[in-house]
């Protein structure tokens, strides 16, 4: 399917809290003041799919932070302040925060998810910054939370022998795991508030003090391409490059 990406708009904001119920129905949706706070604080990192029709068919929201300033095992509130953005640091951050990439269901599998996260890392690749991270919630892992441990559920995920419908997708856009956290997304029964970290790191910029080990459980993984070796891969979490 043909899509568009663009800047979102001010005029797109009652569609995306629609587009939020029907891809989110448990989960309350963004706000009209948090979409009105992303706008005002980093337009660029707010984008919206639409189809050929004029459709909206998804959005990306982003923020830029400084990692080391966090907590690595921190909360999707703590990396978007409650959700408002109002911690963009675009002078020392080198982070490109992923918040949000949502595509309407009745389109997913079509490209739009692709288009959105392409335009993503054009935006990181533009602006110079070291890399993107993001959560990446389990989608699939409360329907097997019985059996498996998250970290098992993930290294199947990695290691292609499970199917995680958010992991998966997000591992074939070039994105990389580094860690596994609880808690990371109130209202979320199917992940069960369990979500990997992912990482993405522009090798444009990347030089060879940004690469360091990876959590042993997923070298074998991420040594299938060396950008994603980043040193904020370590358990503490802090390597001062933001």
């Amino acid at each position: 399917m043909q899509c568009f990406v663009s800047p979102m708009q001010p005029s797109d904001i009652d569609e995306i809290i629609a587009l939020c119920r029907r891809v989110y129905p448990s989960s309350p949706p963004w706000t009209a003041a948090q979409l009105l706070s992303h706008l005002e604080i980093f337009a660029e990192g707010q984008q919206v799919a639409r189809t050929a029709e004029g459709a909206l068919a998804g959005m990306s929201a982003s923020l830029i932070v400084r990692w080391d300033a966090y907590d690595a095992l921190g909360t999707w509130r703590d990396f978007t302040s409650g959700g408002t953005f109002r911690n963009h640091d675009p002078s020392s951050g080198r982070t490109l925060y992923g918040a949000e990439i949502m595509v309407d269901p009745t389109v997913q599998g079509s490209g739009v998810g692709s288009a959105l996260y392409r335009a993503r890392r054009e935006l990181a690749e533009t602006l110079g910054l070291l890399r993107i991270r993001a959560g990446a919630r389990l989608a699939g892992y409360g329907a097997v939370h019985e059996q498996l441990t998250p970290w098992d559920y993930v290294l199947d995920v990695v290691s292609d022998r499970r199917r995680d419908p958010t992991l998966s997708f997000q591992l074939s856009r070039g994105f990389h795991v580094f860690d596994v956290v609880h808690g990371y997304l109130e209202h979320d029964p199917a992940s069960r508030g369990w979500a990997a970290l992912i990482q993405w790191v522009n090798p444009a910029v990347a030089t060879q003090s940004d690469y360091g080990v990876a959590d042993p459980r997923l070298v074998p993984f991420m040594a299938r391409s060396p950008a994603c070796l980043s040193g904020e891969g370590l358990p503490s979490g802090a390597d001062g490059t933001g």
